[in-house]
């Protein structure tokens, strides 16, 4: 069993929210995540938030900014945050903040010098999950969420593993990696030349592929400065809708980019999750 190292535990809203460091096998890599048990933990298993950072992101800038844990201890669910990125010295980077360590994509890369670390894909689809199901009190009900390129994550892993969350969500998110500066640079180096391999790893590409058509939402504020090259959310939207998914789109007028964006609309994002656990 994968032994979980302690970094920190701290309390919040009556639960723990606790920071832990193990040896990953998808990445062969240390790894950090996060996760906050709310007080209902001690007395039962909860529900499980998946949340998934965006572009030089750690484990820390939602748990620190977001304001999530007041609601996760309201509702009763367990929130899990992991890192972008395997790091470390012996872990291949670039001097791009959008490539290299906090740049992962969640995705497996095969190109070098890439390949033998960064598989971030298996590590969230995979290896975390079966660390969480082992060492802390969850029920198996699990929804996922994220941020930018977490919100990239969020909804291509989300719509690859239907069988697996009740709902999916997402704050400002790239929808279709292929067709923007940001996707197309990691993606041209992550897996090579070979367009058709990247699909897999497409949101917008894995709509026609999801075995459960979960419930979807985003928020996009219109004054996000990525908003009209990198993100195009209405793209995702109107396809989902045409693939007879039942999406939530929201348009926020004056919100940026930044977790002050996130943190002043996650409250109706754990509401919209807590409606499709059934609670």
């Amino acid at each position: 069993m994968t032994t979980l190292t302690l970094i920190s535990s701290n309390k919040m809203f009556g639960g723990q929210h606790q920071r832990y460091r193990h040896f990953s096998s998808a990445t062969q890599s240390e790894m950090t995540f996060a996760v906050y048990l709310p007080p209902q933990a001690e007395q039962q298993k909860v529900p499980l938030l998946y949340w998934l950072s965006g572009l030089t992101c750690n484990d820390e800038n939602f748990s620190t900014k977001a304001g999530a844990q007041r609601l996760a201890a309201q509702y009763g669910f367990a929130l899990v945050m992991p890192d972008t990125s395997p790091r470390g010295e012996m872990v291949a980077d670039a001097d791009s903040y959008d490539l290299g360590q906090g740049a992962g994509f969640y995705l497996n890369a095969t190109q070098q010098p890439w390949a033998a670390h960064y598989r971030m894909y298996d590590y969230i689809v995979d290896e975390l999950p079966s660390l969480l199901a082992k060492h802390f009190p969850l029920n198996g009900q699990a929804a996922i969420f994220g941020h930018s390129m977490g919100g990239h994550g969020a909804l291509m892993i989300g719509l690859r593993n239907s069988e697996r969350f009740s709902s999916i969500s997402a704050f400002a998110p790239i929808v279709n990696p292929s067709k923007i500066p940001w996707g197309i640079k990691a993606f041209g180096t992550y897996l090579g030349d070979d367009r058709n391999s990247w699909t897999q790893y497409d949101s917008l590409q894995q709509l026609a592929h999801a075995k459960r058509k979960l419930p979807i939402l985003i928020d996009q504020g219109d004054a996000d400065s990525f908003y009209p090259e990198q993100l195009q959310p209405q793209k995702f939207v109107q396809s989902a809708v045409e693939h007879g998914f039942s999406v939530e789109f929201n348009l926020r007028p004056g919100y940026d980019h930044s977790y002050y964006f996130i943190a002043s609309f996650i409250e109706p994002h754990f509401a919209f999750h807590a409606k499709h656990f059934g609670y």
